[in-house]
């Protein structure tokens, strides 16, 4: 039960069409690696679901993305994507914009198997006017309350970054954002997580590690070893956000020609050096907060 696969074994599972969630949340461990590889291949007419971050703006640079369903596309301390709002300004997407909640509901109900789940979150806001698909429904019970029915997000596949994994294809998320990364997962049909490490299973702790394994390896199809696979983004306790390079990559919307040529059509590993190499990475420290 060997789950350690490439990116190129990854993209070799994907689809034009097909419905794809991206786990992390901003610009804090997103699966970078495996987007770069999105971004070098044919894949095209995506539907991505996503709390954004540079996952986002970069599969938009590279017209990846048919419909974006989203609470926000942020590189948190650049409070917005300049290649997502690019691609929105020209009319380039079809879009869902969302609560973060919405995105969280749909993302449980299909988790659950259920076609929706009941909510308070968008009532009385322009998210359901600008999402006329998005119905309602009246509780059954005494009280007759109405609720926004947010219908189940279904995902092909889901793409996660961990910080460690086995072979096996148990995860651990040890930084403090774990987020909705195990809703991601139990959305999908499939999911692949490019890890930080690749550890035998006595290394991720035992009862005590468990606690950091926030979905099960059933779920998981594939195992990447990608260290330094987040960056730019963060990827807490390994590293913290590459704001240099956030900026630099913020700066390209402009013209992407020079970026692309610099960082793009790599390998991963071929990525990391170009970037400084792994202990460059490794080095960049934690945000305070």
């Amino acid at each position: 039960m060997n789950k350690v696969i490439s990116h190129a074994d990854v993209i070799n599972q994907l689809s034009d069409g097909m419905t794809i969630g991206i786990g992390g949340w901003g610009a804090r461990r997103k699966p970078m690696s495996l987007v770069r590889a999105i971004c070098n291949s044919d894949l095209k007419n995506l539907t991505v679901v996503s709390y954004g971050g540079p996952d986002i703006g970069l599969l938009c640079a590279h017209k990846k993305i048919k419909k974006l369903i989203f609470g926000f596309v942020s590189l948190d301390m650049i409070p917005l994507d300049a290649h997502f709002r690019q691609a929105r300004q020209n009319g380039e997407l079809e879009l869902m914009e969302l609560d973060e909640g919405m995105v969280q509901w749909g993302l449980r109900a299909a988790a659950m198997k259920v076609s929706f789940l009941p909510t308070r979150v968008g009532m009385g806001t322009d998210v359901l006017k600008h999402n006329p698909e998005i119905k309602f429904i009246t509780s059954p019970y005494s009280d007759g309350e109405q609720y926004v029915a947010m219908p189940a997000l279904h995902l092909d596949v889901a793409l996660l970054h961990v910080n460690k994994s086995d072979h096996k294809g148990n995860t651990q998320i040890v930084g403090p954002d774990p987020f909705f990364d195990e809703m991601f997962a139990r959305a999908a049909t499939k999911t692949y997580a490019s890890s930080e490490e690749v550890v035998e299973t006595a290394d991720l702790g035992g009862k005590e590690g468990a606690i950091y394994n926030r979905f099960e390896r059933s779920l998981v199809s594939g195992v990447i070893h990608a260290p330094g696979g987040a960056h730019p983004t963060s990827c807490a306790p390994n590293y913290g956000f590459d704001m240099e390079h956030l900026q630099e990559y913020s700066a390209a919307a402009k013209s992407f020609e020079n970026y692309s040529n610099k960082y793009l059509n790599l390998s991963h590993q071929e990525y990391v050096e170009v970037i400084g190499g792994q202990n460059f990475v490794n080095a960049i420290p934690l945000p305070q907060f």
